[in-house]
């Protein structure tokens, strides 16, 4: 290989031999303390990105730091398998979805083993592949069988001229993706998993949690949104009720109004066969090809409808009109809102726009709102006012007399209320997991025996141009028998969420090859829970909620012990160019295997880890991945260059550290452990970790260069060659392991404990200061740091430099501040 960086030849080298070697097979050991790292599985598009190095590098420099600081460490890898772009690609090419996923997978597994990354493979686990989706349906079952998978009516994206229902993603400026025309909402009868019965364990549960970024335990917070209120009954005068949910049910003798979601199913009833009919179904088509997002952000401008009805307030007797209006969801609360313009901004603004009365039920302390000119509401406590008998009582006494009131005359009750919502997880979609289910006209609906699993996936499909499901149309996956009475019956067409794969795989991990469940409880009680999860913060709602809801509903069910999936997050930034996110469509994409191919997977690895501290966005600099590989070519010429004189690794003794060199090099040797290692294992500070390594290559290269061979601590050169290469060999693990071999004569960098450093060596016995003369830096001394101030004038004023300044001059004074300088004033 010579002594040029040959990191081709030397990546592919140790590639292969940490493979043959099984170097990163892992084991359960009872006599270890475990380390369960993790980073997302990608899904398995063909192509690795920056953010998928970026996102695995930094996983792999924990994963081999803690196995040389004596973990057993699991580190595994595998594929979120399914999901709408292999149909997309079979539509598009004629490529079956399978065939398109594997050829993906086994191009991007060859990549990841391109960057060196230390993972367990013989763990892989590929969620299309029916070994493994057989669970998915298993661990379905196990759900349904325990009351938390049940069938529901749930409205979904419809392209009538395609005739199919859409993802969310194949909604496109609020038309079909593929022909344009205007999508609609539709109701369909869907599989849902209740989530809901775990609404307080998921938002408690955070607190058990101080290893997540409080960011992302606020989003799942707001997202399950527990909210306490009272519900009222209010009432439509066809006699229909109006439940309304409430947290200001002090406000309620301001109620001018009532607004229902469009959706309501009595807005229906309340204007058939009326003039308002058709205007408010138009107003309903209109709201149902609107996202949901945009009906309910601020900014969005309030819309609303007449819909000819009244109902009444239970605590007033006052008749009000019901209007529709596109900023209340049918998905949150009960669908129906009791409108307080004066103390709501969204209430006060529709009410201005369509000229509806104002009341104002709650004074703020010390001033007089008008309801007639106030552009702005009110939400805050205060006093009630024009609230009948309650009128006078400050907002916390309101709201307790009020809520008693409301229960004791029977017109609703204290209730705790959640945004939170079931888990919608059918997809009419074929690249999925078969959702285990079998309707017959007998017995109704089915599961499917848990001997009969896995219910495969046909492959001799074919895909219409519409995007349905070929499922619909597959007479042999389609008719089958019923398992309870024999008769003739059809499966389940719908597939799984992609989401069901990803919320357990976590646990596959633990035992891939279980043949007789879904996971192998001893196993996992060894392994879980994760140690340290790392991966995109648009994660941090669907997925990381939904890992955490099968964890505890697996764990209710007893299949395994642990009550949260993942007890450390980091959610690492984007990688960006030009300031922007990289993308095809704005031409910023940087290709990892051709960095790789230029300068190396080692120096592809130290930029994205140099470069930012992993929880901020990186900006990608070509210059600065120059600088990377210049780096190494510089740590590669050291090693070579003294490799006659260090070789040998089989002294453990300390070196015997004698003039002042020596302990200049010594000390920066157990400073930079001390701060790589406080870096990596604290704060995952890789990025000042890195510089300081690059600190410690300078100084062995300043004691080289400014020590003769002779006086040389061979010794503690060494040590200090050694040191380097164990430092970086989670970062750059390829030239570690080489330059490791050449001096130690065989390989092993990985398998090296971790240094340590030794406090006493960290201490400074000398300082140098600046030496001035009349106020300009002349010289520099090393003193002790115990000396006195007259040691150090003495010491100074017989500087050869001072003295020739001095000559026959006069020295007034001189000037000691200690630590830093000394000014010799003459004249």
């Amino acid at each position: 290989m010579g002594n040029r960086y040959n990191f081709k030849e030397i990546e592919r080298k140790w590639q292969k031999y940490w493979a043959e070697e099984s170097q990163y097979k892992v084991y359960e050991d009872p006599e270890r303390e475990k380390y369960y790292l993790l980073e997302m599985f990608p899904y398995p598009s063909g192509k690795l990105h920056m953010g998928h190095v970026r996102n695995y590098s930094i996983g792999d420099v924990v994963a081999r730091f803690k196995r040389m600081n004596g973990l057993n460490v699991l580190h595994p890898m595998g594929w979120d398998a399914f999901g709408l772009p292999a149909e997309n690609a079979a539509i598009k090419h004629g490529t079956p979805p399978s065939k398109w996923t594997w050829q993906n997978i086994n191009s991007m597994r060859e990549q990841l083993k391109s960057m060196g990354f230390s993972y367990d493979w013989d763990r892989e686990v590929a969620t299309c592949h029916p070994d493994y989706y057989r669970w998915t349906q298993w661990l379905f079952l196990q759900l349904y069988h325990n009351g938390l998978a049940y069938k529901s009516k749930s409205a979904v994206n419809w392209c009538p001229s395609c005739n199919t229902v859409l993802a969310n993603e194949q909604v496109v400026n609020e038309g079909c993706e593929r022909c344009g025309t205007a999508v609609i909402k539709r109701d369909l009868e869907q599989w849902m998993f209740r989530i809901t019965k775990y609404a307080d364990r998921l938002l408690q549960d955070l607190e058990l949690l101080p290893g997540w970024p409080e960011k992302v335990k606020t989003m799942q917070s707001n997202w399950i949104g527990r909210s306490e209120g009272v519900e009222i009954k209010f009432t439509a005068e066809t006699g229909d009720p109006i439940p309304v949910f409430t947290t200001r049910h002090d406000t309620v003798f301001g109620v001018t109004y009532m607004v229902l979601a469009p959706e309501h199913p009595l807005v229906e009833k309340v204007t058939r066969g009326t003039e308002y009919e058709k205007p408010v179904r138009d107003f309903l088509e209109k709201m149902r090809r609107t996202d949901e997002t945009q009906r309910t952000a601020e900014d969005i401008e309030k819309e609303g409808m007449f819909t000819g009805a009244y109902a009444v307030n239970p605590l007033t007797g006052e008749r009000i009109p019901i209007w529709i209006a596109n900023y209340v969801l049918m998905e949150y609360g009960t669908g129906a809102v009791m409108a307080v313009p004066a103390h709501d901004q969204r209430d006060l603004e529709f009410a201005r726009k369509y000229g509806l009365p104002v009341r104002v039920v709650v004074q703020p302390d010390g001033e007089d709102l008008d309801p007639n000119t106030m552009t702005e509401a009110f939400p805050g406590d205060g006093t009630a006012v024009n609230s009948g008998q309650f009128s006078g009582l400050p907002t916390p006494e309101a709201k307790e007399k009020m809520a008693d009131f409301i229960e004791e005359n029977g017109l609703g009750g204290r209730k705790v209320n959640y945004r939170l919502r079931d888990w919608l997880i059918s997809r009419q979609r074929y690249w999925g997991a078969p959702i285990p289910i079998i309707y017959c006209d007998q017995c109704g609906a089915v599961p499917v025996p848990e001997e009969d699993l896995p219910v495969y996936l046909p492959e001799d499909v074919e895909f219409k141009p519409t995007g349905e499901s070929p499922l619909k149309y597959n007479e042999e996956f389609l008719h089958t028998e019923c398992p309870e009475c024999g008769g003739p019956a059809q499966r389940e067409t719908d597939t799984m969420d992609t989401f069901v794969c990803s919320s357990w795989y976590f646990l596959r991990y633990t035992s891939p090859y279980e043949t007789g469940t879904a996971v192998n409880k001893e196993k996992s009680d060894y392994w879980m829970n994760v140690d340290q999860y790392i991966g995109g913060v648009e994660h941090a709602i669907l997925h990381l909620m939904y890992a955490r809801f099968f964890t505890k509903a697996l764990k209710d069910i007893g299949l395994i012990s642990a009550n949260e999936p993942f007890q450390n997050l980091l959610t690492q930034g984007m990688v960006l160019k030009d300031g922007a996110k990289m993308s095809k469509s704005k031409g910023n994409v940087v290709s990892p295997e051709e960095i790789i191919e230029e300068f190396g997977a080692d120096t592809a690895r130290l930029f994205i880890l140099f470069a930012a501290p992993p929880d901020r966005d990186l900006e990608w600099n070509d210059q600065a991945v120059e600088g990377c590989y210049r780096f190494l070519n510089r740590v590669w010429r050291l090693v070579t260059g003294q490799e006659e004189l260090v070789k040998g690794c089989s002294s453990t003794d300390d070196p015997v550290i004698g003039t002042s060199r020596d302990k200049e090099l010594n000390r920066l040797l157990h400073h930079t452990v001390k701060r790589v290692t406080n870096d990596v294992s604290d704060r995952f500070n890789f990025n000042t970790a890195i510089s300081g390594i690059m600190e410690f290559v300078n100084g062995i290269y300043d004691y080289i260069e400014n020590v003769d061979q002779d006086a040389r601590n061979i010794p503690l050169l060494k040590q200090a060659f050694q040191v380097l290469l164990k430092l970086l060999a989670p970062f750059t693990p390829h030239i570690a392991e080489e330059l490791w071999e050449r001096i130690c004569g065989k390989p092993g960098v990985h398998l090296q404990s971790w240094p340590t450093y030794d406090p006493e060596a960290l201490v400074v016995d000398t300082i140098t200061l600046a030496v001035q003369v009349n106020g300009k830096v002349r010289d520099h001394v090393e003193v002790s740091v115990n000396a006195s101030q007259d040691e150090i004038q003495e010491q100074v004023l017989a500087l050869d430099r001072v003295r020739e300044l001095v000559g026959s001059k006069k020295v007034v004074k001189v000037i000691v501040v200690p630590q830093k300088l000394v000014n010799v004033v003459i004249k």
